[in-house]
């Protein structure tokens, strides 16, 4: 996972305001008592920090890999 997907599964999940109070307010048991900004800036993997933010915030495991996107809902291809 990139840490351009961690970004789209937090904003898509909790919103584009509140992930970002989460990811640096929000201690994760997961990633060693770190804020999730701080284990993505000490190069813990993405996909670990938002199972983490998973586990703690209790996301269901259907909404884990974040929702379905169809081909036609990126827009035109030019």
């Amino acid at each position: 996972m990139r840490i351009s997907d961690f970004w789209r599964l937090m904003d898509d999940e909790f919103g584009a305001g509140y992930s970002r109070v989460l990811s640096s307010s929000l201690v994760l048991a997961g990633v060693g008592g770190r804020t999730a900004d701080q284990a993505l800036s000490a190069g813990i993997p993405p996909k670990q920090v938002w199972l983490a933010m998973c586990d703690v915030q209790d996301v269901p495991a259907e909404r884990r890999l974040g929702r379905d996107i169809k081909p036609g809902d990126q827009g035109p291809l030019n």
